[in-house]
């Protein structure tokens, strides 16, 4: 038995050696890439805010040149539908606010389809006093509620 000992170990360890080399063998799996990040939301330039005077929804001159930009890219933009939300800030009542929400929304998407713009493809929405871009209780915050925010579809 003495001399079955060496040769066993002389036997076992190579062929122990010989399997694990042989198990290796296969081939190595590779994980895939990671899927690209998800789209981010593009603020898409030349769309830009129309801001009124206080309890008003004539077009001031600030606006008019602003107007001009979102309704030339509106033209370039010809896949693209806009809506046009109409803002207030929190002095009046809540209907006397969505009334002035939608006459701003719809004074800048009458002044758009004069310069040329399909009336199909503009929205018009009031939110009133309902999403206020800034908060505070101030006329400068107040001032940045009173407008007509362009969205693109």
């Amino acid at each position: 038995m003495k001399t079955m000992k060496p040769l066993l170990r002389s036997l076992v360890i190579p062929s122990m050696l010989f399997l694990g080399a042989c198990c290796c063998a296969n081939e190595v799996v590779v994980a895939p890439p990671p899927p690209p990040p998800p789209p981010v939301k593009v603020v898409l330039p030349g769309l830009g805010d129309v801001f009124y005077d206080f309890d008003r929804s004539e077009l001031r001159a600030d606006a008019i040149t602003q107007l001009k930009t979102n309704a030339n890219w509106i033209q370039a933009n010809s896949s693209n539908n806009v809506i046009i939300e109409g803002h207030c800030d929190e002095r009046g009542t809540s209907e006397y606010n969505l009334a002035l929400g939608e006459r701003r929304a719809n004074s800048a998407r009458d002044y758009i389809v004069n310069l040329g713009v399909a009336p199909v493809r503009l929205k018009t929405v009031s939110y009133g006093e309902e999403k206020p871009f800034a908060d505070g209780h101030n006329e400068e915050a107040w001032a940045q509620n009173r407008r007509a925010r362009f969205v693109a579809e």
